[in-house]
C-alpha cells in the first residue's frame, strides 16, 4: 500500500471524506471486498476536488490496519479514526502515528467519566446479567461493553440504558448491531472527524461522511459534515437521519453505494462551483 501524493502548503486539501469501514466501504465476505472502482475514484477525487480521505471505524487501530490488508487496499487512507474516537495519521514511511493531543485528552476524559459513573455502570451490569442473555464485557481498553444475543435484545437494552443515563450528561454509548461500548458523549466519530478536518484546515461544511450503522449516526449529522450519505444496506435509523438531513441514500450497497453517493453529490458540487 502507498500514500497518494501528499498535500503541501501550496496544495492543501479542499474536502475531507470520511468512510465507515465494515458494511459501508468493506464487506469482508465479498470478493473483492471493496469495488476496485473506489480506489480509482479516490485518485480522481484527489486531483479534481483536492480530497483527503480516511477510515472512521469502531475497530481498534490494529484491527483497522489488518482490515486494509485483508481487503487488499492498494493505497493508504490519509487518516484512520479508530474505536470511534482515536485519530491516527501516517508518517512518511506509512506507519500510523496517534495524534497525541487529541488521543491523550480523549483517554483522560474517558477514564475520568468511568470513575464518576461506576455506580450507574454497576447497576446496568447487574440488570443485564439478571434480565438478559447478553454478555457484559470488560477489557483493558474497554471498561464497559455489552454483547447482546440478538439485535432485538440490544434494542431493549438500549432502551434501559437511555433511561438510566439520561441525567448522566457525559455518559453515552456506541452501538453497532449487537455490540455496544460505553463512551464519552463528546468523543465520537463526528467530533473526531471534525478534529481531523481542523488539522487539515477545513470546516465541517467541507466534510463528507457516509455510514450504515448506529455508531455512524454521530457523524451523519449536518453539524458534523456538509455532505451526508448512506448505502442501501444501512439500517433504518441511519437512512431516516440521512434522508431527513437532506443527505443521499444510495441505491447500491456497500462500496457501490459509496461510489454512487460520491459521484452524485460531487457532481452537484461541481455544478455549484461552476455557477
Amino acid at each position: 500500500m502507498k500514500l497518494l501524493a501528499p498535500f503541501t502548503e501550496s496544495n492543501t486539501p479542499r474536502w475531507l471524506l470520511s468512510f465507515d469501514f465494515d458494511g459501508t466501504l468493506v464487506v469482508p465476505d465479498d470478493d473483492p471486498a471493496v469495488s476496485p472502482e473506489f480506489f480509482e475514484l479516490m485518485k480522481s477525487m484527489r486531483s479534481c476536488h483536492g480530497s483527503c480521505w480516511g477510515i472512521n471505524t469502531g475497530r481498534s487501530l490494529m484491527q483497522a490496519v489488518q482490515g486494509l490488508v485483508d481487503a487488499r487496499f492498494p493505497i493508504l487512507p490519509d487518516y484512520i479514526i479508530a474505536r470511534e474516537r482515536e485519530i491516527y495519521l501516517p508518517n512518511k514511511f506509512g506507519r500510523w502515528v496517534g495524534n497525541e493531543d487529541w488521543n491523550k485528552r480523549c483517554e483522560h476524559e474517558h477514564h475520568k467519566l468511568f470513575r464518576q459513573c461506576r455506580k450507574v455502570l454497576k447497576g446496568l451490569k447487574q440488570w443485564v446479567e439478571a434480565e438478559t442473555a447478553a454478555v457484559w464485557g470488560i477489557q483493558k481498553e474497554e471498561p464497559a461493553g455489552i454483547v447482546a444475543s440478538t439485535a432485538s435484545e440490544m434494542d431493549m437494552i438500549v432502551g434501559k440504558i437511555d433511561e438510566e443515563i439520561e441525567s448522566k450528561t457525559a455518559l453515552s454509548y456506541q452501538r453497532n448491531g449487537i455490540y455496544l461500548r460505553f463512551s464519552h458523549k463528546h468523543f465520537h466519530k463526528g467530533t473526531a472527524m471534525l478534529e481531523v478536518a481542523r488539522l487539515m484546515g477545513l470546516t465541517n461544511q467541507h466534510a463528507f461522511a457516509i455510514g450504515d450503522s448506529h455508531n455512524d449516526l454521530d457523524m451523519l449529522n449536518p453539524e458534523m459534515a456538509g455532505l451526508l450519505a448512506c448505502p442501501a444496506n444501512a439500517c433504518a435509523e441511519v437512512k431516516l437521519q440521512v434522508q431527513s438531513s437532506g443527505g443521499y441514500v444510495a441505491k447500491g450497497e456497500a462500496s457501490k453505494g459509496v461510489i454512487e453517493a460520491l459521484e452524485a453529490l460531487f457532481a452537484d458540487e461541481k455544478k455549484s462551483e461552476g455557477s
